[in-house]
């Protein structure tokens, strides 16, 4: 019997592209892998209409966190209501991630974009929910109005606003 590694665990639900989308993914972040895939065998084929030998779940980590991508249908689709956040410890991490998850996607703002499956991800510096945390006032204002006018984020930028 297997045993627990993580008590949460993300599920995605695409149509068809669980294995695109999980391929994608792990070459995005390093320290990542597929760890597993199952396919739809004829049983259920009434109800969930795969063809035997389709996949049906990609089980996958990035950096030690376990996903499922799951082939589910059309039915469902991702939205913002939902999102990974990455954060990131400097500029250049910014830069990577910004980059590679928004290729084929769309660029958002404040560090928001959707991947070219229409997961949304909030690329952040590490440092930015401190800097929200302790500044007051005028300094609140101006890093909050730097943030709000940024697509991706501008490390220096956020830096020199919290700093006056």
């Amino acid at each position: 019997m297997a045993s627990i590694t993580q008590k949460i665990a993300p599920c995605l639900w695409f149509d068809t592209q669980a294995e695109e989308a999980a391929n994608f993914y792990i070459s995005v972040f390093d320290n990542s892998r597929i760890k597993q895939v199952s396919r739809y065998g004829k049983a259920g084929q009434d109800v969930h209409g795969k063809q035997p030998g389709s996949v049906m779940v990609v089980a996958f980590e990035i950096d030690g966190q376990t996903f499922t991508a799951l082939n589910g249908g059309p039915h469902f689709k991702f939205n913002e209501a939902v999102s990974f956040q990455v954060m990131c410890d400097n500029q250049e991490e910014i830069d990577r991630f910004w980059t590679k998850l928004s290729e084929g996607g769309q660029q958002g703002q404040c560090g928001w974009l959707k991947d070219r499956f229409g997961l949304s991800w909030q690329v952040v510096p590490a440092a930015l929910p401190q800097m929200i945390t302790d500044a007051r006032g005028e300094q609140l204002d101006r890093l909050i109005g730097a943030v709000m006018t940024m697509q991706k984020f501008d490390l220096q930028a956020l830096d020199r606003a919290y700093a006056g």
